[in-house]
């Protein structure tokens, strides 16, 4: 993940040095090396993925390529942040390690899960999630879109949850491998430990404004952005209605920038009739310069998963 970025591009292997620095360890090495049961704990994949999308960011802004809008799901939100300048990368990559760590403690392993629902909708799934909770916490956490929501809560309550989904007529329900159950009210004393370390961040009036997951709407302030960081840790991911939003404001050309592709998939069944590229490695780059440099004049978003 983010090797051939960094053997590529100077630029890239910089963001990987100020990671190094930032954290006081050799991020860029668990990057590329792995091993990947280092990788994958959440106090460093946070970070590790942070760090990749702001590299391959920075190579776009480099040639020329910069977004009219920014938007990232979950993880991805911090990205989008630092990409429109609220905070500072080494800020940003220390606070998500920080993040991790307080979203792991906030619930005893094995006593939260996740599932995706798939074939039903977000109505439907609200009423399965209300229906099996018997006291429990489960609610939808991720509103992705495309007849896909995942759920979170406690164990029990989201296997029940899912059964009632199956039973309202779910085509699938796959439990996911998660470390904790995010976007539940479970992370409440993750974000309780959170808020203050954001609100204390030093901060710049983005200089590209920022749809957020919490509430889908547009951020042009730094205040406002931090406090949608704040409230997005038990709040819902609204990833379908900032893709609707966005589409709202004109976009028309979306970048999934850093690793993976899931968000670019997710777009393409909200945003129908829109331009979607990935960018998270070498091989990427002739088709964003084809699809933005083929969009001129229409409003390109830069958009980041996790």
């Amino acid at each position: 993940m983010g090797r051939g970025l960094a053997d590529a591009f100077a630029i890239c292997r910089q963001t990987f040095e100020e990671a190094d620095a930032a954290l006081g360890e050799s991020l860029s090495r668990t990057i590329f090396e792995g091993p990947e049961d280092q990788l994958t704990l959440t106090e460093n994949a946070q970070p590790a993925i942070l760090a990749v999308s702001v590299a391959a960011a920075r190579l776009l802004a480099s040639r020329g390529f910069t977004p009219d809008f920014v938007a990232g799901h979950s993880l991805g939100e911090y990205s989008a942040n630092v990409v429109a300048g609220t905070f500072s990368f080494a800020d940003a990559l220390q606070l998500v390690r920080r993040r991790g760590r307080y979203m792991q403690e906030a619930v005893p392993a094995g006593e939260g899960a996740m599932a995706a629902i798939l074939g039903l909708d977000a109505d439907q799934v609200l009423r399965a999630c209300a229906e099996a909770a018997e006291g429990d916490v489960v609610s939808a956490a991720n509103l992705n879109g495309g007849g896909q929501v995942a759920i979170a809560g406690t164990a029990a309550a989201v296997a029940r949850a899912g059964a009632r989904a199956k039973a309202l007529g779910a085509r699938r329900v796959i439990p996911l491998t998660v470390s904790a159950p995010f976007h539940c009210a479970l992370m409440k004393p993750a974000q309780e430990r959170l808020a203050p370390e954001l609100r204390a961040l030093r901060t710049s009036a983005p200089t590209v404004p920022i749809v957020a997951n919490v509430d889908a709407e547009v951020k042009r302030d730094a205040g406002a952005a931090i406090e949608a960081l704040v409230h997005q840790v038990s709040a819902p991911v609204r990833w379908e209605a900032v893709v609707t939003r966005l589409a709202f404001e004109g976009v028309t050309t979306y970048v999934e920038v850093g690793p993976g592709a899931v968000l670019s998939g997710l777009v393409r069944k909200i945003h129908r009739d829109s331009t979607v590229v990935t960018f998270g490695g070498p091989d990427n780059l002739p088709g964003v310069e084809d699809a933005i440099g083929g969009s001129r004049g229409s409003r390109p978003a830069a958009a980041r998963a996790t």
